[in-house]
C-alpha cells in the first residue's frame, strides 16, 4: 500500500466524522426548540411559589387566591366550626385520607391533620371539587353546628365538604386537597 493510498482512506473517515458530527449537531440544533418548549414558562415558575398576605382575614371569612391556576381557599374559622369539624369520627368519614400534602400521605382526615395550626383556626385547601373540577360554594354545605349552614357546597353535582374540607355527602370521592403550605411569619402563608 502506497503512501497517497493510506492518507486517502483516511481522509476518507475524516469526511465521514465530519459529516456525521455536522449531522448530529444540526438534528440537536433542530430538536432543541421542540423539547425546551415543554419546560414550564417563566410566569409558571414564578407562581410555582406565592406569598399571601392574611392579615385583613376575619374569624369566619375566607379569601380565595388562584395558586398554579386553581382557586386555592384560605379560610379562618371559627371556635364553632373548629370543634364541630374536631368532633367527627374518621370512621364517619367517605374518605377516611388526609389529603394533606404537608404531611405523610396515609395520615387520617382528622382535622387537626388538615388544618394549617395547631388551634386549627386556619385551614388552607384547592378550591376544586374532587369529584369532576368544578369550584365548590362556601358557607354553604350541610355539616356546621346547630344546623347552621357551614364547609363548602358545589353546584355541579351536589358534593357536600364539612367545616374542615372532607367529602361527607355526593359524588365527590376524596377530601379537598391540602396543598404545600406554611406561616412564614404570623400573617403571611406560603403557598408551593
Amino acid at each position: 500500500m502506497s503512501n497517497a493510498e493510506h492518507h486517502e482512506g483516511t481522509r476518507r473517515d475524516f469526511l465521514y466524522y465530519a459529516t456525521a458530527g455536522a449531522g448530529a449537531v444540526a438534528t440537536g440544533a433542530a430538536v432543541w426548540p421542540l423539547v425546551n418548549q415543554m419546560n414550564p414558562s417563566a410566569d409558571v415558575l414564578a407562581l410555582s411559589s406565592i406569598r399571601v398576605d392574611v392579615s385583613g382575614v376575619a374569624e369566619g371569612s375566607q379569601i380565595t387566591v388562584k395558586w398554579l391556576g386553581k382557586p386555592v381557599f384560605i379560610r379562618r374559622r371559627t371556635p364553632d366550626e373548629i370543634a364541630d369539624a374536631r368532633s367527627v369520627d374518621v370512621s364517619d368519614l367517605v374518605d377516611p385520607i388526609a389529603r394533606n400534602a404537608n404531611i405523610d400521605g396515609a395520615a387520617e382526615a382528622t382535622d387537626e391533620n388538615r388544618a394549617m395550626d395547631e388551634a386549627g383556626e386556619w385551614l388552607v385547601q384547592m378550591g376544586v371539587c374532587t369529584h369532576l373540577g368544578c369550584v365548590p360554594l362556601g358557607n354553604a354545605g350541610d355539616y356546621a353546628l346547630d344546623g347552621g349552614v357551614g364547609g363548602w357546597f358545589c353546584p355541579c353535582h351536589g358534593s357536600h365538604y364539612d367545616t374542615s374540607g372532607r367529602i361527607r355527602k355526593g359524588p365527590a370521592p376524596e377530601n379537598l386537597p391540602v396543598p404545600p403550605a406554611e406561616f412564614v411569619d404570623e400573617t403571611t402563608i406560603l403557598l408551593g
